[in-house]
């Protein structure tokens, strides 16, 4: 079974920085792409940034500029890097992989159970 653990997050004033980490643990072949999603009160979910293994990055155009997204391939471990906070960024932040978990080719989307981040203005 496999599982995705976040930790980081928490509560920081405007203008401030957060780390946030999600490790990827259980059976599987391989992970693919693996990035970073958040949902605000009454918003849909909506992507922040992702990583493939290859290192291609793709960013929100809301956090580009204050964001950074990593990956330790050997770690099964992303990151984001956020910096310059704004209220607007206040939501919950969900870890997604797609994961290989069969030696047939073909992914799943996977999710972390979530960390809040919270910007006080």
């Amino acid at each position: 079974q496999v599982q995705l653990v976040e930790s980081g997050g928490g509560l920081v004033q405007a203008g401030g920085s957060l780390s946030l980490s999600c490790a990827a643990s259980g059976t599987f072949i391989r992970i693919n792409v693996m990035g970073w999603y958040r949902q605000a009160p009454g918003k849909q979910r909506e992507l922040v940034a992702t990583m493939t293994r290859g290192s291609s990055t793709n960013y929100a155009d809301s956090v580009k500029g204050r964001f950074t997204v990593s990956r330790d391939n050997a770690k099964n471990t992303v990151y984001l890097q956020m910096n310059s906070l704004k209220p607007e960024d206040t939501a919950v932040y969900y870890c997604n992989a797609d994961i290989q978990v069969r030696v047939l080719p073909g992914t799943s989307p996977y999710w972390g159970q979530g960390t809040q981040v919270t910007v006080s203005s």
